[in-house]
This record gives structure tokens, C-alpha cells and sequence, in this order.
């Protein structure tokens, strides 16, 4: 156990406990031994002697005597220091540059990227060049493969840049024809992308199992459906109630699939009834499943809603040019 003894002070420079040269080092008593002057102490023993040791200094050295510097006067040090770091900050604020994120993955959804926007880059940073194993492949795709690369091929990106701006032209021509688009995406993950795709091109689309007959045998499936009359404006035409009934179903004028492998009922549908077919196909999917297809990794939703969200784009402005030219009178389909 270390036991202190307390330290009393006194209103003083100096405060020393008791003299006890049992606890002192050498060095504290010839320290104390300088300060011993004639002035005379304390008779009390155990109390400390205080000893003023300013009245041995300089005039010019005491606290006292220090002259006084005003609290706002500009050439103190403090104050000449503080206006030249004002001055570089000032002087500095313009230079150097700011890093800001070129790709930003979660704006896929909410802001799609357009077709003028696509770029080697966009489609590297989505992983739409990574394909699937060696031993998967299928040897249709052998056009579309740039490489291998520890076992994996490696798509061409410029040839999916290629391949999307063509659907990308596609789509926008139907809409603007007044078509309708329909957007399949069955895996877990697409509902999001497919459905914002769909609304931007005002089409339908699909995001559950696809029901077999839908299209070969759809006056029996979507018979039922509501049925409406529009105009060229898409405002509603009413009187025409009694007659929709023994109308035939829907039937979409463009299927755009972002999973072909899961699909091919649907796909084969489409060739039945002579509907063009747009699909991402990887490297051990059969480009022949669809009519334009696009290479690219059907794996990463990264990509797939690179691919989505761009089709959506382009259907939009297929829309939008066709409400121009509705607005001036002029019906193209």
C-alpha cells in the first residue's frame, strides 16, 4: 500500500511539506538548502515556509512589469497568424477539385440511364461482360465472346453496346407506332426493374410465372380482361362499350424478356404469332430463342436493370414523339 502525505498549500510561489530528509532526494535538499535566505520563518514545526523569489528578479523580469498589449491590436502575433490563414483560405477556396461518383448503382431505378448515355463504362461497371463458365457455353455465342478469363468468358462490350442501342431503336419505333410493349422479368429482383420499365413506355408488364396459352389461346386466358377505346391523345372513347366484348384479347406488338432460360414457352409463343422478340443472352443461353437479342450477363440485376431501365427510356421518348406529332394533328399508324 503507498500512503501520501496531503500537500497543504498556502498563498505562495512555493509550497514544501515537511522537512524530513528520510524522504527527500539529495537533490530536493540542495534544492531547498539555495532557497534559504534571512528572513525569518515560521517557530511552528510541520509548517511549510514560503518564500517570495520575485523580489530577486529584474525589474524588467517580473510579471508586473510586463507592459500591457490591448486585446484588438492588429499586430499581435496571434492576430497577424489568424489574418494569414484567412487570407490562404480565401486565396486557396477555388483550386483543387471535388470527386464526385461517376456510377451510381442506386439511381438505376429511380433515374434509368437513357440511350445517348450508354457507354462502355456504364456497362463494364454493371458486370454485363462477365458470361458463364467455359464448359457452359454455347458455341451460337462465339460471336459475341471477347475472351476467356480463369475459366469464364468474357463478353464483348462493345458488341452489347452494339446490340442495345439496336433493341433500343426498336422499341422506340413501336411506341412510337402507337404498340404495345411487354416487359418479362421472372426472377427474383426483376419486379422493380420491369415494372418502372413498363410504366416509362406505358406497356404492360410481367413479373410471375407466364401463364402457357396467354398468347396462342388468348381469347380463352385474358377474354375477360377490361377492354377501352383511346384516341390518338390515349384519352378514353366512350360509346364503344357494347362492341368490346367480341373483340379479341390483347396481344403485345414487342416482348422484351430479361430472362429467356425461364421463358422459353413464352418466347416460342411469340414465334407462333410472328411477335418480335427482344432477350439478354448469355453465353450458355440460344441466341435464336429471340429475335434481337442482346449479349450480356443475365445474372448481375445491375445489368439487367442497365438494360430494362434503357429500353424504358427509349420507349418513353417513342411515346413522347408520338404525343408531338398527335398534338399537331398528324396519326402515323
Amino acid at each position: 500500500m503507498i500512503i501520501r502525505a496531503p500537500l497543504r498549500l498556502r498563498h505562495g510561489r512555493i509550497a514544501l511539506p515537511k522537512s524530513s530528509p528520510l524522504h527527500h532526494h539529495p537533490s530536493t535538499r540542495r534544492f531547498n538548502s539555495s532557497l534559504e535566505t534571512d528572513t525569518p520563518t515560521s517557530s511552528v514545526v510541520g509548517v511549510p515556509t514560503f518564500i517570495d523569489t520575485t523580489s530577486s528578479l529584474p525589474a524588467t523580469s517580473r510579471p508586473d512589469s510586463l507592459p500591457a498589449v490591448p486585446i484588438n491590436d492588429p499586430n499581435h502575433p496571434v492576430a497577424l497568424d489568424y489574418a494569414f490563414f484567412q487570407h490562404q483560405k480565401s486565396a486557396l477556396a477555388g483550386t483543387g477539385s471535388v470527386l464526385s461518383p461517376h456510377y451510381k448503382p442506386y439511381q438505376l431505378l429511380s433515374n434509368p440511364p437513357y440511350p445517348r448515355d450508354i457507354t462502355l463504362e456504364l456497362l463494364i461497371a454493371s458486370q454485363s461482360h462477365l458470361g458463364h463458365a467455359t464448359s457452359l457455353w454455347n458455341p451460337a455465342n462465339s460471336r459475341y465472346i471477347f475472351g476467356v478469363r480463369d475459366g469464364v468468358h468474357i463478353i464483348s462490350p462493345d458488341v452489347t453496346a452494339s446490340h442495345l442501342r439496336r433493341a433500343c431503336k426498336i422499341v422506340s419505333g413501336v411506341t412510337e407506332r402507337g404498340g404495345l410493349v411487354l416487359f418479362v422479368g421472372t426472377r427474383e429482383g426483376h419486379a422493380r426493374a420491369v415494372v418502372k420499365a413498363a410504366g416509362m413506355a406505358k406497356g404492360c408488364h410481367l413479373f410471375t410465372k407466364w401463364i402457357p396459352g396467354s398468347i396462342t389461346n388468348g381469347q380463352q386466358i385474358l377474354g375477360g380482361c377490361a377492354k377501352k377505346v383511346v384516341n390518338e391523345l390515349d384519352q378514353e372513347v366512350e360509346g364503344f362499350e357494347a362492341q368490346l366484348g367480341s373483340k379479341a384479347a390483347l396481344k403485345p406488338d414487342l416482348v422484351v424478356c430479361l430472362n429467356p432460360l425461364e421463358n422459353y414457352i413464352l418466347l416460342h409463343e411469340c414465334g407462333l404469332n410472328n411477335i418480335p422478340t427482344i432477350g439478354i443472352i448469355d453465353t450458355d443461353a440460344n441466341p435464336t430463342w429471340v429475335t434481337y437479342p442482346i449479349p450480356a450477363n443475365d445474372d448481375s440485376l445491375r445489368c439487367v436493370q442497365v438494360v430494362a431501365g434503357v429500353l424504358g427510356r427509349a420507349g418513353q421518348e417513342g411515346q413522347e414523339a408520338r404525343a408531338r406529332l398527335a398534338r399537331r394533328g398528324i396519326v402515323s399508324y
